[in-house]
């Protein structure tokens, strides 16, 4: 049995002062002032006086180790015990193996993949405490906010398809009432097609049978004149053919 430490840094390897001096600001602000979290690397250190983390590059594992708390690219923070393993040293390294072909180096992703996820899926083999969660918690964060972002796109893309589609029907149904209209204007019995009286008839038989008038035995139906044995079949019709795909 034997001790399994985390290493913590801040992360200051940008390129820029102006930007690793800003880092250190918000790390100060919302892990030391506030204990929300911030921008930070991890390395766990078990057997021996190196640590194990992970980083990207093009070819290989993405893997590696260091001089525990000695990593060049960070400026050290602070270091905890996460517990003791059972695990011999030979299994640990044997652990160590099996991770190195699971993360290759260009496998790595600042929010989803990266030297804290890393850690955590080790510390998790190894039978000890994963880390506390205000390390890693800027980047949960932005990957859930990213998720978020790309479900909303979906379902924006998903309403506009249905609404395309839905006002193709409409249209189609409409073409349809217009040439029904626009073919009996010799009529005497369609001079009321673009009454509001007429309107409101088609209306009410549009809600309560899912039809339209289609001729003027229809609308005189609507008067409370007999209806011809063949009005309802007529309507059902006229219906189905607005929805078939012009």
């Amino acid at each position: 049995m034997t001790e399994v430490r985390l290493h913590i840094y801040d992360v200051t390897n940008s390129g820029s002062d102006k930007t690793n001096t800003t880092i250190l600001q918000i790390n100060k602000i919302f892990k030391d002032g506030i204990g929300l979290g911030g921008i930070f690397h991890s390395a766990v250190q078990v057997y021996g006086e190196e640590e194990w983390s992970f980083g990207f590059c093009e070819h290989g594992s993405g893997v590696f180790n260091c001089p525990s708390g000695k990593n060049p690219m960070y400026t050290y923070r602070e270091s905890m015990v996460l517990g003791r393993t059972n695990f011999s040293k030979f299994k640990v390294n044997q652990i160590l193996q099996e991770l190195s072909g699971e993360w290759p180096g260009n496998s790595y992703d600042l929010l989803s993949k990266n030297c804290n996820h890393f850690c955590d899926e080790f510390c998790e083999r190894l039978g000890v405490q994963k880390l506390p969660g205000w390390v890693n918690r800027f980047a949960n964060a932005g990957d859930a906010a990213i998720e978020i972002a790309e479900n909303t796109a979906l379902r924006l893309r998903q309403a506009k398809t249905e609404i395309v589609s839905a006002s193709k029907v409409a249209y189609r149904f409409l073409v349809g009432v217009t040439s029904s209209s626009n073919g009996g204007n010799d009529s005497p019995g369609n001079s009321n097609r673009g009454s509001p009286r007429f309107q409101a008839a088609w209306f009410k038989n549009l809600i309560t049978t899912g039809a339209k008038p289609s001729s003027s035995s229809e609308i005189e139906a609507q008067d409370g004149s007999a209806v011809p044995q063949n009005s309802t079949q007529t309507m059902r019709q006229n219906f189905q053919d607005s929805e078939r795909p012009q």
